[in-house]
């Protein structure tokens, strides 16, 4: 009995939820209807619906990405299909390479971190990869070659960090392998 008291408020939010997203529709532009515009609209929709669709008691937002998050093994599996389908049609919509690689690394990093038990559900539910991708797009198509260089310079800084990062794992393993060694022999 107490577990449903703290359960059935969530559930009375997300049914809430649903019926404003049903009602709610984003504008319509007349002018600029075309499939395009169909198709970023629906992308929206679905990023919403996986990142921040769920409003919780003190106005934050959590998705159905970091609840499937939650269950072991596959949750994280099926969160990364969702969003790699929106960084495929994403690269339909003209996307660049290396805001594409910029998508794919928020994607990876949600993933990787949110695989974590406990603390990197915490993390699924806080980054939003699929928000952040969406804005990403949306300000590309307003303004790409910003964008470009921006994900350009992010592409390139998450290269150097992670040719660092295997650097200093191979300099430990290295370490500890003489170590072993200096031990056995």
């Amino acid at each position: 009995m107490q577990l449903s008291g703290c359960i059935l408020p969530f559930i009375v939010l997300f049914v809430e939820d649903c019926q404003v997203m049903i009602r709610q529709r984003l504008p319509i532009d007349t002018n600029a209807d075309t499939n395009a515009d169909k198709e970023r609209r629906r992308m929206q929709r679905l990023a919403h619906l996986m990142d921040s669709s769920i409003r919780l008691p003190g106005g934050f937002r959590i998705g159905l990405d970091g609840i499937i998050g939650l269950v072991p093994g596959i949750g994280d599996a099926v969160g990364l299909l969702i969003s790699s389908y929106l960084i495929g049609k994403a690269a339909t919509l003209g996307a660049s390479r290396p805001l594409l690689a910029r998508m794919v690394g928020n994607v990876l990093l949600e993933t990787g971190l949110g695989s974590i038990p406990l603390v990197g559900d915490l993390f699924d539910f806080a980054f939003k990869a699929n928000n952040r991708n969406m804005r990403l797009l949306l300000n590309h198509q307003e303004d790409a070659r910003e964008v470009h260089r921006r994900s350009t310079v992010w592409v390139v800084l998450m290269v150097v960090f992670l040719l660092l990062a295997c650097a200093v794992i191979l300099t430990l393993a290295w370490l500890l392998l003489t170590a072993i060694v200096g031990i056995l022999f």
